[in-house]
């Protein structure tokens, strides 16, 4: 068929947005999703919040002050960035795009405030909002990971509350009850949004303008 790109061959990488409330298994299913989707990359955001033992700066986050966050949003250097929980959170603009120019899937783990600035900016993101099977069993997970104390688990179930009102503005939901079926439920999306009409006849424009 002239005018139609191979299925499966996008010339640029998709967007994904992936958010959830803390506790939620956002960073296991994106982990476990890289493991089993080679051309998924996941984009480092940066941050102003204090760096825990246990994270890698560079691999789960980078690290700055809030002054050269600051600097930064004048630069022009994020895609999105918000402000939450007490802290500064920006995802790099030129990395992403670096990433999708290679043909690579970009995933963002970002909040709802962050999603909603990339939907307005790059309409052809695919956002997906995962949450838990309920309220209840997100508290038993905020307790079972033993970072919080009671203040700061409250605020994070209010906040869940809040952010799950976001959902009917997303392209997809995942109720992470079992992470197989959660990772299997990433795995059909992608496959379905590859074979999305509009984005096969939009690789086939550029790739005849390219030629």
């Amino acid at each position: 068929m002239n005018g139609i790109a191979k299925p499966g061959s996008p010339p640029r990488g998709l967007l994904i947005v992936l958010s959830g409330p803390a506790g939620v298994g956002k960073d296991t299913l994106i982990d476990q999703w890289q493991m089993v989707a080679p051309n998924v990359r996941r984009l480092v955001t940066y941050t102003t919040r204090p760096q825990a033992r246990t994270e890698r700066h560079g691999l789960d986050y980078y690290f700055v002050t809030e002054d050269e966050f600051k600097e930064m949003i004048e630069q022009g250097a994020f895609l999105e960035y918000a402000y939450v929980h007490g802290n500064w959170y920006g995802t790099p603009l030129q990395r992403m795009e670096e990433l999708r120019d290679a043909g690579r899937d970009v995933v963002l783990r970002i909040d709802v405030q962050g999603a909603m600035q990339v939907r307005e900016r790059y309409p052809e993101a695919i956002l997906i909002f995962v949450a838990p099977p309920s309220l209840e069993e997100l508290e038993k997970r905020l307790r079972k990971r033993g970072r919080d104390d009671e203040e700061a688990i409250q605020l994070r179930l209010q906040n869940a509350r809040e952010e799950m009102e976001y959902i009917p503005q997303y392209d997809y939901l995942i109720i992470n009850d079992d992470l197989n079926r959660a990772l299997e439920t990433l795995r059909c999306i992608l496959i379905a949004e590859r074979h999305r009409v509009n984005r096969l006849m939009t690789g086939a424009a550029v790739t005849a303008q390219s030629a």
